[in-house]
């Protein structure tokens, strides 16, 4: 079935306006008949194309021994090592500054992206004019899945900056045919500016992370503005945080907003974005296997994991000319099934979405604890606000958890120890003991961009011991 490789789309084609799908055939396509006839092919052109191409894969893959013409099936892939950031930042330093990894000359670059470097050297994406085009198309075809179609307008709140989410959802947009909003984040005054563009426009359709999403609704209500009756929003996507997949915060969004919050997106490396995206039923993030072949694995032995179970998400591009990612090891945890979805899809999908990311992931006590299982308790609790905080301290050789929330402002302040009883039993209920601090509204930070929750002090305390 597969013409060529990379694809190249016919950018004049739209599905029929009734049809809920943007490819049927391939969506609902057997999905061992697209393993066999659509990604296997894909695979096996893009292993070939990248082994001829790109040094750093050349190199690691004589290493490992195996070469392209050894993949015949999806079980021989898991030959193929994985890769990661930490290898990406290290070619890149000796090969600046697209590392040994850029596939095609600087003349067919089209844009330059990158990383932002909050957990490390920044990383640098140099992308070419044929894969622009892909990213544009996948998109599109994600956002037709959730609802966008040509009459809506797109309201993108997020940074227009090396981060690939904002340039996503653009290029989706314009692809799909649909009015483009690109607002951005980040300007001193940009929220109460965007409050009232959303009034004045009500675009129909918003894209930013949650966190964004629920400062806005917060500062909205401040100034009489019900997001629900005064704006358009019947569709909010979003990325750069787990929030829109915890259940709690998806519910707080549609309550707030009146439209259905849609949880998409992977990660910078793995370009299109939202190869990971809810439909419109949000039963969990469906992997579009066809674009981005997605596996799960077992953090310890590995090796992929069956469907029902969790494990560390592995991603490999199918259609990337430029910088392609292969077996690139994102590091984010989810359990995967393969269960019917309601919208007819084929696709497995991450059903509580991306929970956590093995790095953000700690220990206290013994027990592994993700940040949204108690950002999923605190939003299920009616009376608080929306920020919090995670700090983990140490006396002597016990860890102690904190959790900061703030108590809504309709709320007095003789409700709160019940209010505090109710979240130190929700967080009990799930394994964790927990010091809760109820703090008064707006004392904690607010971001434009990914919230950063999590404050990790035992290091401070075990470098106290050694200098002791």
């Amino acid at each position: 079935m597969m013409k060529q490789w990379p694809p190249d789309y016919d950018h004049s084609y739209f599905p029929p306006m009734s049809s809920k799908f943007w490819f049927e055939d391939l969506e609902t396509m057997d999905p061992e008949e697209r393993e066999e006839r659509i990604i296997l092919p894909k695979l096996q052109a893009q292993l070939t194309y990248a082994y001829e191409r790109s040094p750093l894969y050349k190199k690691k893959w004589d290493l490992a021994r195996v070469k392209p013409e050894d993949i015949r099936t999806l079980s021989d892939f898991e030959q193929i090592p994985f890769l990661t950031k930490e290898e990406i930042r290290q070619d890149q330093k000796e090969n600046p500054p697209f590392g040994s990894n850029l596939c095609v000359s600087l003349k067919d670059l089209a844009r330059v992206q990158g990383t932002s470097g909050t957990t490390g050297k920044p990383t640098a994406f140099g992308i070419s004019k044929g894969d622009m085009e892909r990213i544009a198309e996948a998109h599109a075809r994600t956002m037709w899945g959730f609802g966008v179609r040509p009459e809506d307008m797109v309201f993108i709140g997020s940074f227009f900056s090396l981060y690939w989410g904002s340039w996503g959802a653009l290029l989706g947009t314009e692809r799909l045919g649909a009015v483009a909003f690109p607002f951005g984040a980040g300007v001193a005054g940009q929220t109460d500016r965007a409050i009232e563009w959303m009034k004045e426009v009500k675009p129909t359709v918003f894209y930013g992370t949650p966190s964004y999403s629920l400062y806005i609704a917060e500062k909205a209500k401040e100034r009489g503005v019900d997001p629900a009756r005064d704006f358009n929003f019947r569709i909010l996507f979003f990325s750069g945080e787990p929030g829109a997949g915890v259940p709690s915060t998806k519910k707080r969004i549609e309550e707030t907003y009146g439209g259905i919050c849609i949880d998409a997106g992977s990660t910078a490396e793995m370009t299109p974005w939202m190869s990971n995206c809810e439909c419109e039923y949000r039963r969990g993030m469906h992997l579009w296997q066809d674009i981005v072949y997605a596996e799960l694995v077992d953090p310890v032995t590995k090796k992929r994991v069956p469907y029902g179970k969790e494990g560390v998400t592995v991603y490999t591009h199918l259609e990337r000319t430029s910088q392609p990612m292969i077996r690139f090891w994102a590091g984010d945890i989810s359990m995967w099934v393969n269960d019917p979805c309601p919208c007819g899809r084929t696709y497995p999908r991450l059903p509580r979405g991306i929970y956590g990311r093995a790095d953000d992931m700690f220990i206290v006590r013994g027990e592994n604890v993700y940040p949204s299982a108690i950002e999923d308790a605190i939003r299920g609790i009616k009376g608080f606000g929306d920020e919090y905080r995670i700090i983990i301290t140490r006396e002597k050789t016990m860890d102690e958890l904190i959790v900061q929330t703030e108590r809504a402002k309709d709320i007095h302040s003789e409700e709160v120890p019940q209010l505090k009883k109710k979240l130190e039993a929700e967080l009990k209920a799930r394994g964790l003991r927990a010091v809760i601090q109820i703090l008064e509204p707006d004392s904690l930070e607010r971001t434009e961009f990914k919230a950063k929750r999590i404050i990790d002090k035992r290091s401070l305390y075990d470098d106290l011991i050694r200098k002791t």
